[in-house]
């Protein structure tokens, strides 16, 4: 059977299928049509005469990707002459143990591994040829760095990995601390530099490069990895030009900053790659707010053309003797290179009540997954063992494969032989393989011994919470009252707009108070929107799809009882500490400065010298990531200035520049029009930090020029420091809402790339400066995400709860209250009748603290007793 009809990212685009000509029957022989026929909504419709078919949609939703940089366009460093001159991508095969030599690092044709490997950044990028891209493609520096990471660990010997750069942007989430890993921590050597020649000589290359002093140098590596940019692929363009889709100057999707997600044609949505160059996470939260944004025009018709999926009855196993399958992985060669699988296999048909055994190329894929479900019906199967990856990514895949078998899910165990024993032992085989069958062999013993559990299901409190009156909180309110949702949005200040009040226009050049103004008359208009203003929270109560929480507005206590949560709480500038700021009136900030723009203030004009200091507060041990946004506003807060005077002399002192992604445009026009950038030495010692201080009255600025390696001193009228954007470093929402923040104060997503606007909290989501520093176009783009996965939950109207959940046997319960205090979660709770403890198991996430700490043995938690654990530790 012919597979022509296929779902295009399903998670961006859930209404959208495609259909692939080259495959089908009816394009090339005019025959089957079994899609048209068996369509219950009749949405495919096929023209005899001219061989089209037809798709009814309410949204389209482009999620088409991008192409790589072909480094043989401009063959500079012998990509098409060399073999062991590579893109990144190839790289990325390379190290992949499903790759070309099963993760080892060799070079051509020798099979040796390299003892010294070179990254090349910014290959088809930041670069102005014909056929190269004049962008910065975001995502190059991040991989490189976590790819020469990669290098070093898998390298037998002392790998030497050195990346040469124009400037190192790990601008997003966390990347800052990784860098500086990679640096301090890895050993890998960041050399600032030119790329001037690369040579072959007897299957080495020479590259000859211009370091940041001006020095000539050359240094013979063994492979050249080039980090290619990212591009739109010609059929992307084709498919934009037929939809009618403008395109930029690049190719991308263009879109304004205030509808990041929204395409020239109304309808019609962009996320990812397609829209500009972003990493995952960033695609990710794109495609749930084109997902959001699709689903809040087609509100109205939710439900209309859905199908309910059909889950078999449930098989009551209760009783019967286990019949245990056990199914291990190769993963590849990611497991089957190391651990010896047919081994293990063999090993596991010896254990008690296993009654079927097999190896799995990759247990994950969709195939296997349907044979699976096949196996345990035809060889009634009332256990399963799956000896592969982590739990904590698959577990709920392979659950749902026992539902679609009729057996309950909770009849299931995972044996982690990946990453704690084939990647923890790569160099014994032997004992990597002993410890795999340990593994198997525990977990046999458990799930022989397990109960099926039942999730218990509530419904869901149709309203949400939104904490935060900034733009985030208010283009997530908006999006959902679009829907129908009845939302409170509550700000603790008097009045909405957040931080957003004091900025003038976007890197783009769109006004950001008019915007802002605008979207501040729709939030209060709209009839679903419940606004309360002066407000903070004093009390939570209830969990996901019923939460009570407790405000005091305006002096008065309210109950708002809710059944989705959305965090917008925003962030704040750091105060700065140095550089004379609140000691003389010409220091002021980036956002100061924002506001003189926004208040026209007429003093601009006087002004004949400007000088900025980027990463003030940022990117130093009390806050050691980097803000984001600082170097891309300051770059047009100086072009402002030049617009205003041009005469002015306009200073830029900096550690690394950072405007990534299409915001190279804006840089390159700066230095067009005479804004001086100059990088300043930023040591680990305070005395090489640029020093500010007045001498006869005037305002003067030190710093060691790193290029002349001398001090300079510019004289200036103004000075703008670019402030760091500091999260509420204990934030009491945190534990209203039992969600977590990171190192920095930023609130911890779920998951960095799988949930990346979710917290591990069911029904709590966040968004805005409150996740990480980040623009108004991607704070809106988050917002919009965070609403769309708000309705994931709400438009199911009722919600289960876990299964392996904590119980308590009253008969033993001491009332001691170690569980009450003790649970992060609030489930565990006195009964007001009997005295004794309880647990809500909606509340409960089965974390096992209560369990661990009640000393009189009264609570048991479930699929984890104590008769199942010993089991576990006997086989072992």
């Amino acid at each position: 059977m012919r597979k022509a009809i296929y779902v295009r990212y399903p998670q961006a685009v859930p209404l959208k299928y495609c259909i692939d000509a080259e495959n089908c029957i009816y394009f090339k022989k005019g025959k089957c049509r079994i899609c048209e026929k068996f369509c219950p909504n009749k949405a495919i419709n096929f023209n005899d005469q001219k061989r089209e078919f037809t798709l009814k949609t309410g949204a389209i939703i482009l999620a088409l990707g991008s192409e790589i940089f072909d480094p043989g366009t401009h063959d500079t460093y012998g990509y098409k002459k060399s073999p062991n001159v590579v893109t990144s991508l190839e790289f990325e095969r390379i190290l992949s143990s499903s790759g070309p030599y099963s993760g080892h690092i060799v070079s051509s044709p020798d099979k040796n591994e390299p003892e010294k490997i070179a990254w090349l950044q910014c290959i088809g990028s930041r670069d102005e040829r014909p056929g190269s891209k004049g962008y910065c493609s975001a995502v190059c520096c991040t991989y490189a760095v976590k790819q020469a990471m990669l290098a070093k660990e898998h390298s037998k010997k002392n790998l030497d990995a050195a990346i040469f750069y124009i400037d190192i942007r790990t601008n997003g989430k966390d990347f800052e601390k990784y860098y500086n890993r990679a640096k301090d921590d890895s050993g890998v050597r960041f050399i600032k530099s030119k790329i001037t020649n690369i040579t072959e000589l007897d299957g080495k290359h020479l590259i000859s490069y211009v370091d940041e002093a001006g020095k000539r140098i050359e240094e013979l590596f063994d492979m050249v990895v080039l980090s290619v940019g990212l591009g739109v692929s010609k059929e992307a363009v084709n498919l934009a030009r037929k939809l009618d889709i403008q395109l930029n100057h690049y190719g991308f999707a263009g879109s304004g900053s205030f509808e990041p997600v929204a395409g020239s044609r109304p309808g019609i949505y962009v996320c990812g790659a397609f829209q500009a160059p972003k990493d995952i996470p960033s695609s990710v939260i794109d495609a749930s707010a084109a997902a959001g944004l699709a689903g809040s025009k087609l509100a109205d018709y939710r439900w209309t053309l859905t199908k309910t999926k059909h889950i078999p009855e449930e098989i009551d196993v209760r009783g019967e003797p286990p019949r245990i399958g056990v199914f291990v992985c190769r993963c590849g060669s990611n497991i089957a290179s190391i651990v010896d699988v047919p081994s293990v296999v063999e090993f596991a048909q010896s254990l008690p009540h296993v009654v079927y055994t097999e190896e799995n190329l990759f247990s994950c894929s969709q195939d296997t997954q349907d044979k699976i479900t096949q196996i345990i019906k035809d060889k009634r199967l009332n256990r399963v063992v799956v000896a592969a990856c982590t739990p904590r990514t698959h577990e709920p895949l392979f659950q749902e494969t026992l539902i679609n078998a009729g057996i309950n899910k909770y009849l299931f165990e995972m044996a982690n032989i990946r990453n704690q024993c084939s990647w923890v032992h790569k160099d014994d085989k032997k004992r990597a393989t002993e410890k795999a069958k340990s593994l198997v062999k525990m977990a046999v013993s458990k799930v022989a011994l397990l109960d099926p559990l039942k999730e218990p299901s509530m419904p869901i409190n149709q309203k949400v919470l939104v904490i935060g009156g900034g733009t985030a909180g208010m283009v997530a309110a908006k999006n959902l009252a679009d829907q129908g949702y009845w939302t409170f949005l509550i700000e603790k200040a008097d009045s909405l707009g957040g931080q957003a009040r004091h900025l003038h226009e976007t890197w783009q050049g769109e006004d950001i108070q008019k915007y802002l103004s605008g979207l501040i008359k729709e939030v209060q208009s709209n009839k679903n929107i419940e606004i309360f203003l002066n407000s903070r929270i004093k009390q939570v109560d209830g969990f996901a799809g019923n939460f009570k929480t407790t405000i005091e507005n305006n002096s008065k206590s309210v109950v708002l009882e809710h059944g989705i949560t959305i965090i917008a709480s925003g962030a704040s500038e750091f105060v700065p500490d140095q550089y004379l700021y609140g000691k003389d009136r010409r220091v002021v900030t980036g956002l100061e400065l924002q506001q003189r723009f926004i208040d026209k203030d007429p003093s601009l004009t006087q002004i004949n010298t400007a000088v900025f200091i980027q990463c003030v507060g940022s990117r130093i041990p009390q806050r050691p990531y980097c803000s984001k946004v600082c170097c891309t506003q300051s770059i047009k807060s100086a072009v402002k200035l030049k617009e205003i005077k041009p005469t002015m002399d306009v200073f830029v002192l900096y550690r690394d520049m950072r405007p990534y992604g299409l915001r190279e445009d804006l840089y390159r026009k700066a230095r067009s029009i005479g804004i001086n950038f100059i990088r300043y030495d930023f040591g680990k010692e305070i005395a090489v930090e640029p020093k500010v201080e007045t001498n006869n009255g005037n305002l003067q600025i030190a710093f060691i020029d790193c290029v002349l390696k001398r001090k300079m001193v510019i004289q200036s009228d103004l000075l703008i420091l670019a402030s760091a954007i500091v999260p509420e470093k204990v934030n009491r929402l945190a534990q209203l809402y039992k969600v977590t923040q990171n190192e920095d104060g930023f609130f911890a997503e779920a998951h960095v790339k799988l949930r990346p606007v979710d917290f591990a909290t069911d029904g709590v989501f966040v968004c805005g400066l409150a996740h990480a520093p980040k623009s108004i176009d991607e704070s809106i783009t988050q917002a919009q995400a965070a609403a769309s996965r708000a309705v994931r939950l709400l438009s199911a109207k009722s919600i289960s709860a876990g299964g392996t959940v904590a119980c308590v046997n009253p008969n033993f319960c001491s009332s001691c209250g170690v569980c009450v205090s003790i649970c992060p979660y609030s489930a565990a709770l006195f009964n007001k009748k009997s005295g004794k403890a309880e647990i809500e198991p909606t509340l409960c996430k089965g974390c096992g603290l209560c369990t661990a700490s009640c000393r009189s043995g009264a609570i048991n938690l479930k699929g984890f007793d104590n008769e199942q654990i010993f089991a576990q530790i006997f086989a072992l």
